[in-house]
């Protein structure tokens, strides 16, 4: 076991348990799977092949985009999402670094 326990996590990993959070609905980890690479996506895309209310399917993008899982831009009237495949790859890449270094 490590020694010097500590209560606090550390900075580069409390992003990491938004998204892990974020991810933790089965709901939202279906919406995450309708992207395809590079894609973007507004709510009426994603609520017209779910069988959730446009209202739901916005509460789950909702906790993507401030989890970091998604970036979103409002172009007119629609607000189009996206993965943020950088900051996935970096907050993945924390849990990767662990787990290589603690075997």
């Amino acid at each position: 076991m490590k020694k010097g326990y500590s209560r606090a996590i550390p900075t580069r990993w409390r992003a990491m348990s938004k998204v892990f959070a974020a991810l933790g609905d089965e709901h939202r980890q279906r919406i995450l799977l309708l992207f395809e690479p590079g894609e973007r996506l507004n709510v009426g895309q994603i609520a017209e092949v779910s069988t959730l209310t446009r209202s739901t399917v916005s509460h789950h993008l909702k906790v993507l985009r401030e989890a970091g899982v998604l970036k979103s831009e409002k172009l007119g009237k629609e607000v189009w999402y996206w993965i943020d495949r950088q900051w996935l790859i970096a907050v993945f890449g924390n849990v990767i670094d662990y787990i290589e270094k603690s075997t």
